[in-house]
């Protein structure tokens, strides 16, 4: 492009944004909804610029504070050496990360943002935790220490963070990690796959909608336009020129929407610094955004407003009398519509084998997130010619229904526009419902008994009697019931076995048993007959009543296991490790708080099991609902939108609405062909979005090796919203009908 060329495009650009805001009430709207359309995208896109630095700066404050430990280097005890022992715990769903503290020397390391070790007895605590212990006296009864002070903010991941750090002078090197320093980077491996995979399509599922409804915002009000371009090729503009300066208009908007997402996103860093939970705790210093990401969407979403109105003007004769859209039918194509369902299906297909241990490296998130973007993709571009497709194939009806299918056989880009939007976000809502489903029955045990479901175990880290475990839960207030299980091991044919002796009442946490009494025996994952080899020394034959029966996955311990009663463990297994398993009184609604203040003023490291699993549910739960408090703003903003987009092109079409009604039309009549118009659409567009996100979500299933199901009550109710939201804003434009269909419309000039 030469430099006369450049100054052209400029000063024609310049041009039609001068005119965005010289178009009266009409063009104000128009300007206005395209901010705010490009805004709430922009403002979004600004948030996932800040997400990595602030991610990084929480990561490296959690690295700064991990305690260095070497598995395969020991440490001696020294000056500069302490006893670190692990002592974190659950306040409600809130995770509170704990250590204890032991110096050996006089010059121990220092975890960050603590000035001086507390002494044994003495707690330091994050500014966090004190409020929600000033909140709640339950918890400030679990640790039997003062707080002597609070933990400084390089200390913590953010200002949320619940963590404390307790003197002790009670471990030893059974019962402790010896480290000489802070500072240590986990490793990558330990990343939950279905979690890494759950985030990568989420962000997918919340980024591609935005996409479509920028491409399609930055088409609002288009027929308003029209008037303004025919005056300009009235006055000598040539046809391109004309595109040139409509991009202008459409610039101003998308600018101007830079300005509003800018607006957006820093009151969303400020209530994400306030509100923010968990993992999206954030400091203000924390939350900068990458700068080349900033100068990217910059950049970009003027160059996609610019692009994407000369490529809707390309449909477009301007003439100086006028505006003609679609002069010629114009058949829509299939075949390269097709091309990204098909390339995101065969991206997805290789992951439904299983996701490995592969996640983690990148390659499997980029294919899985690469994958969902064309399906979603694929479908705002199949929509166009389903509807198309369709609505050619109509047969008649009445006048409504004539007048409905008539307007969407000549024009149906406007409604196709808006209503794709609402589509790709379903389908992506759907889809990662599904997945979040899967994952769900990953985690729990489709034949828990209610009986295993209403106890919890007790895991203790230090050595004591049992009895004074038992006295001192059978003493708790909630804890209805104590039982206890011994651990040994054993081995048969090579294969090392978990052997847990207990009552019945202790065994059913651990597996689905049918009737069972002392004496009785039970086998997972193990041959049910022949002869143990006890660790330790000694042989248990197995009774011929031992019977295999199925883990409760959710629990811990994994593998081939032995549950047997003592009469049928007979005294031949040493003394071993002992857990508790205790039942809560259900009414109580401070019950598990009490067990957990019970097993930490015992041994501050104990670990007191869920067998519900609520903190992940609670996580799955809460991606859940945040997404769909996303895409209820979305589809608000859409819905808005159409009110807006409805109302225009019934002010275009007045005159042929007045005549229609001066002829003996009924407004009733005109009202239901409107709401016709959108219904169609829609429900074609509910359709395929529920096909396509159901199949999706079917791919993301097996991904994650979870059986494949249906959720009917999630399809219906996303499907559901999104159609009440079209027909809802639908309806709110026909105040807008009735008075455009006055007689005194009829008046040309």
């Amino acid at each position: 492009m030469t430099g006369r060329s450049l100054r052209r495009w400029i000063f024609e650009l310049g041009l039609g944004a001068r005119m965005s805001v010289a178009g009266g009430r009409a063009g104000w709207a128009r300007l206005a909804l395209i901010a705010a359309g490009t805004g709430v995208g922009v403002a979004l896109l600004l948030c996932l610029a800040i997400l990595p630095s602030a991610l990084e700066a929480s990561g490296a404050r959690e690295t700064a504070r991990t305690e260095a430990i070497d598995s395969e280097r020991e440490i001696a005890r020294g000056d500069g050496t302490m006893l670190i022992g692990i002592a974190t715990t659950t306040f409600g769903d809130d995770s509170i990360h704990g250590r204890m503290l032991q110096p050996e020397g006089s010059r121990p390391p220092v975890p960050p943002g603590v000035a001086t070790l507390p002494k044994p007895g003495e707690m330091l605590v994050s500014p966090a935790l004190q409020r929600l212990i000033e909140r709640n006296p339950v918890l400030a009864q679990r640790w039997d220490a003062r707080i002597v002070g609070t933990i400084g903010d390089e200390g913590l991941t953010g200002p949320a963070d619940l963590a404390f750090y307790l003197g002790t002078d009670t471990l030893d090197e059974e019962t402790g990690f010896r480290i000489d320093a802070f500072g240590h980077r986990s490793e990558d491996a330990g990343v939950d796959p279905f979690m890494v995979l759950l985030t990568a399509v989420g962000m997918v599922v919340l980024l591609t909608p935005v996409v479509v409804f920028m491409a399609s915002a930055v088409r609002f009000g288009g027929e308003a336009r029209d008037r303004r371009l025919a005056a300009l090729r009235l006055v000598g503009s040539d046809a391109a020129m004309t595109r040139r300066i409509a991009a202008g208009e459409t610039l101003a908007g998308a600018v101007l929407g830079l300005l509003v997402g800018a607006v957006l996103a820093v009151g969303a860093v400020l209530l994400a610094h306030r509100y923010g939970t968990g993992a999206l705790s954030f400091f203000l210093a924390d939350m900068r955004p990458v700068p080349v990401l900033v100068a990217l969407i910059a950049v970009g979403v003027p160059a996609v407003a610019i692009l994407v109105t000369l490529s809707a003007m390309r449909r477009v004769v301007v003439e100086p009398l006028g505006v003609v859209r679609l002069s010629h039918t114009v058949r829509r194509r299939l075949w390269w519509r097709l091309i990204m369902p098909v390339g995101g299906i065969l991206l997805l297909w290789p992951l439904t084998g299983g996701l490995g241990d592969s996640p983690g490296s990148g390659t499997i998130e980029f294919q899985a997130a690469t994958g969902v973007a064309l399906l979603l993709i694929g479908l705002a571009l199949l929509l166009p010619w389903l509807v198309d497709a369709v609505v050619h194939r109509l047969g008649g009806g009445g006048v409504a229904w004539e007048l409905a299918v008539r307007r969407l056989q000549l024009d149906s880009g406007t409604a196709v526009r808006a209503v794709s939007g609402i589509a790709v976000s379903v389908a992506g809502v759907i889809a990662i419902q599904g997945l979040v489903s899967g994952i769900e029955t990953q985690i729990s045990s489709p034949g828990a008994s209610s009986s295993a479901q209403s106890w919890h175990q007790i895991l203790p880290k230090t050595e004591l009697p049992v009895t004074t475990w038992t006295g001192a839960l059978r003493e708790t207030p909630g804890i209805q019931n104590v039982e206890t299980v011994r651990l040994a091991r054993a081995t048969r044919e090579g294969v090392e076995t978990i052997v847990r002796i207990g009552g019945c009442k202790a065994l059913v946490t651990y597996a689905v048993l049918p009737a069972c009494t002392d004496g009785d025996a039970f086998t997972v994952n193990v041959a049910s007959t022949g002869v143990f080899d006890i660790a330790g020394g000694g042989q248990w034959t197995a009774p011929a009543s031992t019977r295999d029966v199925t883990a409760i996955d959710q629990l811990v311990d994994y593998g081939p296991m032995l549950l047997i009663t003592p009469a049928a463990a007979a005294d031949k297994f040493p003394p071993g490790e002992t857990r508790y398993t205790v039942t809560l009184d259900r009414s109580r609604p401070d019950a598990l708080e009490q067990l957990r203040n019970a097993a930490a003023r015992l041994d501050p490291q104990a670990l007191v099991i869920d067998p519900d699993n609520t903190a992940v549910a609670d996580v799955l739960r809460t991606m859940r609902q945040s997404l769909l408090i996303g895409t209820i703003a979305m589809l608000a903003l859409i819905g808005a939108s159409l009110v807006i987009n409805m109302a225009e092109q019934m002010r275009e079409r007045r005159r042929v609405m007045a005549v229609l009604v001066a002829f003996g039309t009924r407004r009733r009549t005109l009202s239901g062909s409107v709401l016709l118009q959108a219904a169609v659409p829609v429900l074609l567009g509910m359709t395929l979005a529920i096909g396509f996100g159901s199949g999706l979500a079917a791919l993301l299933m097996a991904a994650v090796e979870a059986p494949i199901t249906v959720d009917w009550f999630g399809i219906g109710t996303t499907s559901g919203m999104a159609a009440l939201v079209v027909l809802g804003t639908t309806a709110a434009a026909l105040p807008t009908l009735l008075r455009l269909t006055r007689p005194g419309n009829l008046r040309s000039e």
